[in-house]
């Protein structure tokens, strides 16, 4: 599966970071309370033992195989990768990377020079749909 990076160049003819085509989705997804039970670092007994969500499971395979990337982005340490990734493997998960160390505690916001959009995981996947929010932006006046 590839995803080719489209080049960009700015107004002055250098380069810019590339982009991917605009039908490809990069999802980050998280891992804890998102694709399976909310278990925290401090118990990483449980990270092996938890089943996915059958719903996350499906739907993520389904994106991926729709030529979407999948990275897991999880706020699990670097000490669990292993645990990670062959619980990942065991129960089928299809995906192109593993980001661990996000910061804990939620509360996100991420600033970017690229799009970026966001959505709030409550409790199953299903197909997203558009839906107008407010949102916070920088005042450019």
């Amino acid at each position: 599966m590839s995803h080719d990076l489209k080049e960009l160049k700015g107004q002055d003819g250098k380069l810019l970071s590339p982009v991917l085509d605009p039908n490809v989705r990069n999802f980050l997804i998280d891992i804890d309370g998102t694709v399976c039970d909310d278990i925290p670092n401090e118990e990483p007994e449980r990270m092996v033992t938890c089943e996915p969500f059958p719903d996350a499971l499906e739907t993520l395979n389904r994106w991926y195989d729709e030529n979407h990337i999948i990275t897991f982005f999880t706020s699990r340490t670097e000490e669990t990768r292993d645990i990670t990734e062959t619980w990942l493997k065991k129960h089928g998960f299809k995906y192109h990377g593993l980001l661990m160390n996000k910061p804990r505690g939620g509360n996100y916001h991420w600033i970017d020079n690229h799009m970026v959009r966001a959505t709030r995981f409550k409790g199953k996947f299903t197909d997203l749909i558009r839906k107008q929010k407010t949102i916070e932006v920088f005042d450019h006046d």
